[in-house]
């Protein structure tokens, strides 16, 4: 069953500065920062409240349209979700024009529209910029907000959402907001299957009502076009947009713990461990430790060349890369450090991570690694300039975020400005190792007794508390169950055996072929897979009765046919393969061990290893098969799928699982069989 779950695995991935030479001995003489002159847009207020911004460039034929919403935080609560089907069905027709013709006018022009909740952009050739902006005006001001859509949009939600839950990575980032925030407050609160099925038609048009409003609202337009038309267009088509009393709730400010402490997320598909460090910050743009945060977050994990990254990804080889932010805002925001690690180094990664922020806290930055920072943020800073975009970003920024008109003038001034003495001051103030929430996201069974020996640094232990995917705390997970000591290899498959059939039954199987079909994300699936006793398997999923990729292996060489490109199997690939023992590789007990118990589920099971890479769970009460999980390496990076077995049924003698549940990473299709044939409908013909 082995090669099921890599041929169905694959299915599923288908579908779904140059260093300097610095003397250290000597403090680098700074450059004096270049002259900035900027630009200031061209702009004009509607009666409503709206702002416009015009930055004329007319180095090419186009122009763009953005539309951003000031508007104040705001928590759903238990319709978390709302605002994100509003941002899918705007920009999908207005009340005067249909779904249909809307997208297929913009697509002719060769345009695109698109909007968020909050947000709207467009994009056009100057010469259909009229006609763009005035269907972006009445996308924005009269939406489509039909009942079908809705549906339609809230039921691919519901599919994202079941399958984000087993997402290591996505409920790292939601359950670290939201212990980080509170889950009553806007920036930790998050979308569950729950909410969204508590939202109507009527929520999303009360939302629309109660958010998307002019007297907040910035609408910059960049590129070939003359002022005097954005003006008479706006006036035009935007200044009959009513003003609306936008919901303005207050939210208390969340505070940090009262000492550092690892909050455990156990997620048993996890194959890498998510990190992160956080505290909350409160840093406006105009507060004085601006520039120094910058440049402080810079060094310690904001670069390639950061502490974090040369540290846990250079010198120890356990990540790809690990990050620092520190947000700053005219609300709360964070400090927050992450990394992506094995299981086997989860707890050392988390020392690390530690010790390089205390480092930084403790110690005066070496001075070429602050002129690297400083190089960069001059760099970026000049290079960024060149972007019309840019001229408006910043001015957008400083009426937003209550800038001084001469903020960005003396910005690389200020960025220079900042010493080795500032960067420790602001670690001190800012990143809050003594008060911090260490969240770890992973595979409980493997890293947990670690975490729990983690040193504070006076001899005792960082506390643990534990919480589950939604951010509820829970009681510490129980990894252990008794397995009678009499039970053997032998007695697991064979209690597997008996179950679904018996040994002859099995010995007289020479093929199986098996019809399924599946809907992913609306599709209509179909899956026809043949296996042989002597180890050949050939698998076609189709799409409206085409294939849409074959996966074929004749004992000793294969392939994978995927958009007619045919992709030979590489040696690791035939070795796993080859690894299988055709229909039923219970029947060779020499090849399998006995790992112990697991639950799947919350079924108690017997794990059985099959090579090094594959692990199968049998019932221990029934003794039929309920899972498989393979791990491979995919780009590098160890990557765990898995297969569910559910709905046996008798076929010629034998049980059969009539439900196939295969997940890949957050991904999941469940395959409900149709049709197995015992000994017939297989050729030679089929794994060619």
């Amino acid at each position: 069953m082995k090669k099921y779950i890599l041929s169905l695995t694959a299915c599923l991935f288908f579908i779904s500065f140059i260093n300097a030479q610095v003397d250290r001995s000597k403090r680098p003489v700074p450059a004096p920062a270049p002259t900035i002159n900027l630009s200031t847009p061209q702009s004009f207020e509607l009666d409503n409240g709206m702002k416009v911004m015009v930055v004329r460039n007319t180095k090419l034929p186009r122009v763009r349209i953005q539309l951003r919403l000031d508007n104040p935080l705001y928590a759903s609560q238990d319709k978390a979700g709302v605002e994100s089907l509003l941002a899918a069905m705007l920009g999908n027709g207005t009340t005067s024009i249909s779904k249909e013709d809307f997208n297929e006018e913009v697509d002719f022009l060769g345009a695109s529209i698109n909007f968020g909740s909050q947000s709207g952009f467009a994009s056009s050739l100057s010469k259909y910029f009229d006609r763009i902006f005035e269907l972006f005006a009445d996308a924005a001001k009269n939406p489509l907000l039909d009942g079908e859509e809705f549906q339609k949009e809230k039921d691919k939600l519901l599919e994202a959402l079941k399958n984000n839950k087993k997402d290591v990575s996505t409920v790292s980032r939601q359950v670290s907001s939201a212990l980080l925030y509170g889950k009553k407050h806007p920036k930790g609160e998050f979308a569950t299957e729950e909410t969204v099925q508590n939202i109507t038609l009527a929520d999303v048009k009360n939302y629309y009502e109660n958010f998307f409003s002019p007297e907040n609202a910035y609408l910059v337009v960049i590129g070939d076009v003359n002022f005097s038309k954005v003006e008479a267009l706006a006036k035009a088509h935007f200044e009959n947009w009513p003003k609306r009393n936008v919901l303005d709730v207050s939210y208390s400010d969340p505070t940090d713990v009262q000492y550092t402490q690892i909050n455990f997320i156990d997620m048993p598909n996890a194959v890498q461990s998510e990190l992160v460090v956080e505290n909350i910050v409160n840093l406006k743009m105009s507060d004085p430790d601006y520039h120094a945060v910058l440049i402080a977050n810079s060094i310690l994990g904001g670069d390639f060349n950061s502490y974090l990254n040369m540290n846990l990804r250079e010198d120890k080889g356990w990540t790809y890369g690990a990050r620092s932010s520190t947000g700053a805002g005219k609300h709360v925001t964070s400090f927050y450090a992450s990394t992506s690690v094995r299981n086997a180094v989860t707890d050392s990664a988390v020392v690390e991570m530690l010790h390089e922020i205390k480092n930084i806290r403790e110690n005066l930055v070496e001075n070429d690694k602050l002129a690297l920072a400083k190089a960069k943020y001059t760099g970026n800073f000049v290079l960024a300039l060149e972007r019309p975009e840019t001229i408006a970003n910043y001015a957008l920024n400083i009426e937003i975020q209550n800038l001084s008109k001469d903020f960005y003038e003396n910005y690389l001034k200020k960025i220079n400005a900042v010493t080795a003495e500032d960067v420790k001051r602001v670690a001190n103030k800012y990143f809050l190792v003594n008060n911090a929430r260490i969240v770890v996201t992973g595979k409980g069974s493997e890293v947990l007794e670690g975490l729990k020996k983690i040193d504070r640094g006076d001899g005792t232990m960082i506390p643990v508390k534990y919480f589950d995917i939604y951010g509820n705390e829970v009681e510490e997970p129980n990894y252990t169950i008794a397995m009678d000591p009499s039970v053997t290899i032998e007695t697991v498959l064979n209690n597997y055996i008996n179950a679904i059939g018996g040994k002859g039954k099995l010995n007289d199987v020479k093929s199986v072929f098996t019809t399924a079909g599946a809907t992913m994300q609306g599709m209509q699936l179909g899956m026809e897979m043949k296996v042989t006793s002597d180890n050949k398997m050939s698998q076609a999923i189709l799409m409206g009765g085409m294939p849409l990729q074959k996966t074929v292996f004749d004992g000793q060489t294969g392939y994978t046919m995927a958009q007619g490109q045919k992709m030979e199997f590489d040696e690791k690939q035939l070795a796993d393969m080859k690894e299988g023992t055709g229909l039923f590789p219970e029947l060779d007990p020499a090849k399998a061990t006995l790992i112990g118990m697991d639950t799947v589920d919350g079924v108690t099971a017997y794990a059985v290893g099959y090579g090094d890479s594959k692990v199968s769970f049998y019932n221990a009460e029934t003794g039929l098969k309920i899972k498989d999980e393979n791990t491979q390496e995919v780009n590098g990076t160890p990557m765990k799928s898995s297969i569910l077995y559910g709905d046996y049924k008798e076929v010629g003698g034998i049980q059969f699982p009539h439900t196939m549940t295969v997940s890949a990473g957050p991904q999941e299709i469940k395959f409900e069989v149709t049709d197995i044939k015992i000994n017939e409908g297989v050729s030679e013909e089929d794994f060619k």
